[in-house]
Order: C-alpha cells, then sequence, then structure tokens
C-alpha cells in the first residue's frame, strides 16, 4: 500500500522508510542537561545512519498530584530548546497543552505534539493545524485505532496534511496499559507515518500513589515488535539517571543502553522493509 511520507527538517518519513527516531528526556531539566543529552543521541544515530528528532517537555501539565514536578515553563523551555536545535541541527518536537501556546511553540520546534490525553480536544487540534508544522498526535489510551480517523481528519480541515500519528498503549483496567499490535497496521490503513511510543506503553499511570510508575525492562521486546511490524518511526524517552529522573523515570532507558537496543532494532527493520 503506497503511504503518505512527512518531510522533517532535511529528511522524509513514512512507513516504509527506514525508522527514525524521537528521544531525549521526558522534561526538560537545564540547558546542560538538555545539550548534553542531545549531543550523545545525536552521536550515537550519527554513527548509525538513523535520523533523529530531539524531545523534551516544558511543562509535564498531565501529573498525578500537585506536588509532581511540572517543568521549567514554556519562555525557558523553547529558549533551552531552540539552543538544541542550533547547536546540533536537529530537529525537536515538544508537546503543547492548551490552544494559545501553539503559535509560540511553532516558532521554535519542528513538531508539534498532542498528548495522548488531549487527543479528542478540537480546538487543540485546530490551532495545532494552523500552523502549519508537523503534528504529531498520541493516540489517546481511551481511543480505538480507527478512532484516529476523525482525529485526521480534524488537523487536515485546517489544510495541514503533515500528520504523524502514535501508538502509546491503551488502558487495560487500573493503573495498565497493553499493546494491542493490530492498531498498528490499523493507522496504517489510513497511510500517514505511524511511530512507536516504547516508553509510555510501558507506563503504570498513578501506579505509585503520587506518580506514575513503569516497567523499563519490557521496552526493548515491544520496541522489536513493533518494528517487526514496520512502522515510521519510535519515541523513546532517556536519561542518564533516570531511577532519579523528575518525571517518568521508571519507564525511560538508560542512555547507556540506547546504542545497543537501535543497533538490534536496526536489523529489525531492515528485516521488515526490505532495507538491507
Amino acid at each position: 500500500m503506497k503511504q503518505n511520507s512527512v518531510i522533517i527538517s532535511n529528511f522524509e518519513v513514512s512507513n516504509n522508510h527506514p525508522f527514525f527516531l524521537i528521544a531525549g528526556p521526558c522534561a526538560i531539566e537545564g540547558r546542560n542537561h538538555a545539550l548534553d543529552h542531545a549531543g550523545l543521541i545525536k552521536e550515537i544515530c550519527n554513527n548509525l545512519k538513523i535520523n533523529f528528532v530531539y524531545k523534551s517537555s516544558f511543562d509535564k501539565a498531565n501529573r498525578s498530584s500537585t506536588s509532581s514536578i511540572r517543568g521549567v515553563g514554556i519562555d525557558k523551555g523553547l529558549d533551552i530548546l531552540l539552543d538544541v536545535k542550533n547547536t546540533y541541527k536537529v530537529p525537536v518536537i515538544t508537546d503543547v497543552h492548551e490552544s494559545y501556546q501553539c503559535i509560540e511553540v511553532a516558532n521554535v520546534v519542528d513538531i508539534i505534539q498532542i498528548p495522548a490525553f488531549l487527543s479528542r480536544q478540537t480546538d487543540l487540534l485546530i490551532a495545532a493545524g494552523k500552523t502549519k508544522k508537523v503534528v504529531n498526535i498520541k493516540k489517546g489510551q481511551f481511543l480505538a485505532p480507527w478512532d484516529m480517523f476523525n482525529v485526521i481528519n480534524k488537523i487536515k480541515s485546517t489544510g495541514n496534511t503533515n500528520v504523524l500519528l502514535t501508538e502509546r498503549g491503551t488502558s487495560f483496567g487500573y493503573n495498565t496499559l497493553v499493546n494491542d499490535f493490530k492498531g498498528i497496521d490499523i493507522m496504517k490503513k489510513y497511510k500517514y507515518p505511524v511511530i512507536f511510543d516504547a516508553t509510555h506503553s510501558v507506563q503504570q499511570p498513578g501506579g505509585m500513589g503520587d506518580k506514575s510508575g513503569g516497567q523499563r525492562e519490557h521496552i526493548p521486546s515491544l520496541c522489536k515488535a513493533a518494528i517487526s511490524i514496520g512502522v515510521a518511526g519510535l519515541f523513546l524517552e532517556t536519561h542518564n539517571d533516570p531511577d532519579n529522573a523528575p518525571s517518568d523515570g521508571p519507564n525511560m532507558i538508560n542512555i547507556k543502553d540506547l546504542k545497543n537496543l537501535l543497533i538490534q532494532l536496526k536489523q529489525f527493520d531492515d528485516i521488515a522493509k526490505n532495507h538491507a
């Protein structure tokens, strides 16, 4: 089946192209921290010939409790993301939570991300679409894969066809997510690039009482399964000290483990797409 492609900065992505990587710490923790992580990930990806988009959030608005750390805020966060972009010449992505943020964020980022819990918010989707930036929509934990057809059309109603869809798990009882990999194939029928978010697929929302838990040990297996089906990209949050990270530590992989995982995943991708 012919698939739509989307241009991100200076490279093209589709479900038939070699996978690209969206990676970085869950939350922006500071300028030096961001630059250090972006530099390490870029070096790994350059060596492996994997296209790379740096991801980090300026605000974690969807927290389990008021005691959870939110982030550095939009002004400082965008300033740091711009530094990363200019220093390493890599595209950047961050998420928005309010419609009014879209224009300001679009002045810096290459991709605007819609969080899963907000994936049906029409005003937010329309505002993101109107920027004409690439829009990555996380499939809500509560949505069926075919529900994303209507979500896509909200973006397309603005004249913007630069759409990415991300699978990030489906709610299964309390504090648990599961992956139905049929969903990837179903969303690929809409011909837009599909990304697999391994980080949030192993999240346990609210699983630690006042914060979320996670099972990062399952990330490699889930990545291999998704890559074997054939996806446009992978979303992997990574950190130098995930056990002490301010957000999503239990479901982030240690950056020291990233290279070996990507080496394996390239082999799976080559087989799935016959790029070997």
